[in-house]
């Protein structure tokens, strides 16, 4: 069996049961970085062998655990903090092993993603992760175009060496929205800023420390174009015709102006 198992993204005890006891038993590890797996694994007084497993050799990795797990073995696969596969290693033994019909479970734990979407106080009973900001050009303008329009809130990753940038280019290019950074989660100096982006682009304008997050508003819903005077005017004179009385159609159908403004120029326009 493959387990991929979710690790804490700060504090050690946000650790779960179920993943101490699969460490506990299982026959290797393989991990993003085998150093920082083992102060985690010295925390918890495990001692277990310990592969490498991260984006340069991933696919090499995902074959091997496959075998050892065909062999009986027991595979744990972790990440340096939080869930295998969410912008960090993990997918490709994933689909490893669906492509061998080798059995693989997924424990579930601490996640950036989820803690800081519920931190930020927006919306996130629909939401959409966008992981890191593609650096290439042309890539970055079609993504930010995309959550130009996207209306869920939306959770990025970010560097805090490039916090401040993003956030002011966030802002020029979708509009003030509603925003928050949330920083170093679980750990001692967790932090969350709430505010329009143009305010948290100013707040880190010196720079951040440790893991950032930022939570996204989303886009309002664009607001429906109301039909020019002369086509109120001629619901006007339509809803009159029918029988209804003016003020009363003036107050139905009135977009964009009051209901006796329309009402007068109804009068004026002699229908």
């Amino acid at each position: 069996m493959i387990y991929l198992v979710a690790t804490p993204i700060g504090n050690l005890e946000d650790i779960t049961l179920r993943a101490v006891r699969v460490l506990r038993e299982c026959d290797a590890v393989y991990a993003e970085d085998t150093r920082h797996t083992l102060g985690l694994l010295n925390h918890l007084e495990l001692k277990k062998p310990l592969f490498s497993c991260h984006e340069h050799n991933e696919r090499e990795r995902a074959a091997e655990v496959v075998m050892r797990s065909q062999q009986g073995e027991r595979i744990a696969v972790v990440t340096d903090a939080g869930m295998p596969g969410i912008s960090d290693p993990g997918a490709a033994v994933a689909q490893a092993a669906i492509l061998a019909g080798e059995p693989f479970t997924v424990l579930p734990g601490a996640s950036a993603v989820l803690t800081a979407a519920v931190l930020s106080g927006l919306p996130c009973g629909r939401f959409c992760f966008e992981g890191f900001l593609p650096r290439e050009k042309k890539e970055r303008k079609a993504r930010l175009q995309a959550l130009k329009a996207e209306r869920r809130t939306a959770v990025l990753y970010e560097s805090p060496l490039r916090l401040a940038a993003t956030l002011a280019e966030l802002c020029a290019q979708l509009g003030e929205r509603p925003a928050a950074v949330c920083r170093e989660l679980t750990k001692l100096h967790e932090e969350c800023v709430r505010g329009p982006l143009s305010a948290l682009a100013e707040h880190f304008k010196e720079g951040a420390r440790g893991e950032c997050v930022i939570v996204l508003g989303g886009a309002e819903e664009a607001a429906e174009e109301a039909p020019g005077l002369s086509e109120q005017l001629a619901a006007m004179q339509q809803a009159v015709a029918g029988g209804e009385k003016p003020r009363a159609a003036a107050k139905r159908i009135a977009r964009g102006m009051s209901a006796s403004a329309l009402y007068n120029e109804f009068v004026k326009s002699g229908r």
